[in-house]
């Protein structure tokens, strides 16, 4: 299959969706709701916000199954991308709405208040990317990383663990890592902040 070949499942999704299947979309959702409402919990740090982006998300998909574009990427990352952009809309309505309320006109932002702002945008943003790195690569990663830093065992007890050699389980940590720093420096969309 050419590297520019959505997988099968990405495609017939965007069919069905295409047709209105609403089975789609319900299939769509269990697939990918706790992905959606976990990224934007992380960015917004609000669950009901979360709640709503998540419904938000699911309105643009189906009625947008055409934005997803094949060629840049899983239907998954688009649904992040999506999630990610949504998320961050409402994080900077509610700082605006929340200075507005205490007196101020979003006109008038003190610059201080634009950069702490987007410096939240930016954290909120670097937390959700990393969520979305770790859901994404592959389960022998996930589970080394899992091991090693949550469950704190040593690199040998993660070897036995896991049934690898220690020099497999470094390379797992090691390429798990980089991926994971990738978070603070390019968005689920590639663009670079």
């Amino acid at each position: 299959m050419a590297k520019d070949t959505p997988p099968r499942w990405d495609r017939r999704m965007q069919q069905r969706l295409a047709r209105g299947e609403a089975a789609a979309l319900g299939e769509l959702y269990d697939r990918f709701a706790s992905l959606i409402h976990s990224q934007a919990q992380r960015v917004l740090d609000d669950d009901a916000a979360a709640d709503a982006v998540t419904r938000e998300v699911f309105g643009y998909v189906w009625e947008n199954p055409d934005g997803y574009d094949p060629k840049q990427g899983s239907m998954k990352s688009w649904v992040a991308k999506v999630t990610h952009r949504q998320a961050v809309l409402r994080l900077r309505q509610t700082e605006t709405a929340a200075y507005e309320a205490g007196g101020g006109d979003a006109r008038d932002v003190d610059p201080a208040q634009a950069a702490e702002l987007e410096q939240k945008v930016r954290r909120a943003s670097a937390a959700a990317r990393a969520d979305f790195i770790v859901t994404s690569m592959p389960a022998p990663l996930r589970a080394a990383l899992d091991l090693a830093y949550h469950q704190r065992r040593s690199c040998r007890e993660t070897a036995e663990d896991l049934g690898v050699t220690e020099e497999e389980t470094r390379r797992r940590l090691r390429l798990g890592l980089q991926l994971l720093s990738t978070a603070a420096n390019t968005p689920p969309d590639g663009r670079a902040l």
